[in-house]
C-alpha cells in the first residue's frame, strides 16, 4: 500500500543559515580586528577608557588590553577558518563567540555601547554557526 504525500516545500531557514555562515565568518574577522585595536588601545595607554558607571567589578586596563589583543587574534583566525569551511573554524567560532559575549559583558563599564553591539554580533555568529547546513549538521533539501 502506498501513501500519497505532498512534496515538502524547502525550508528557507537553510538559506538564511548558509548565507549567515559566510556573514558570520566576516563578522568574526571584523570583531577580531576590532578586539585587537581595542587591546592595543588598552595596552598603550590606561587612560583611553574611562569608567561610565559604578560597577561591582574593576579590572586593570593593561591586563584587559592583553586579553582583548589575544582574543582578537584568535577570533580572526577562527573567522578565517569559517570562511575556508573548516569544521574546526565552526566549533572554535561558537566557543570564541560565547567567550566574547562574556568578555564584552565584563567590558560594559568602559565601553557600554560597543560592548552591547559586540555581544549582539557574537550572538548572531553563534546562531549562524549552530544552524549551518553547509557542514552537514541539518537535513539538505
Amino acid at each position: 500500500m502506498s501513501q500519497n504525500t505532498a512534496p515538502r516545500k524547502p525550508s528557507t531557514s537553510g538559506a538564511w543559515a548558509s548565507g549567515g555562515t559566510l556573514f558570520a565568518g566576516v563578522l568574526m574577522l571584523v570583531t577580531g580586528f576590532m578586539d585587537v585595536f581595542q587591546g592595543i588601545a588598552g595596552i598603550a595607554e590606561d587612560d583611553v577608557y574611562t569608567r561610565v558607571g559604578d560597577y561591582v567589578f574593576k579590572f586593570n586596563l593593561t591586563t584587559w588590553g592583553w586579553i582583548h589583543l589575544i582574543l582578537g587574534i584568535i577570533l580572526a583566525v577562527a573567522g578565517y577558518g569559517i570562511l575556508k569551511g573548516a569544521e574546526w573554524g565552526r566549533v572554535a567560532g561558537i566557543a570564541l563567540a560565547s567567550l566574547n559575549v562574556l568578555f564584552q559583558f565584563l567590558f560594559l563599564p568602559y565601553q557600554p555601547w560597543w560592548a552591547l553591539f559586540s555581544m549582539a554580533i557574537s550572538i548572531f555568529v553563534i546562531w549562524a554557526l549552530a544552524t549551518d547546513t553547509a557542514y552537514g549538521t541539518d537535513e539538505k533539501f
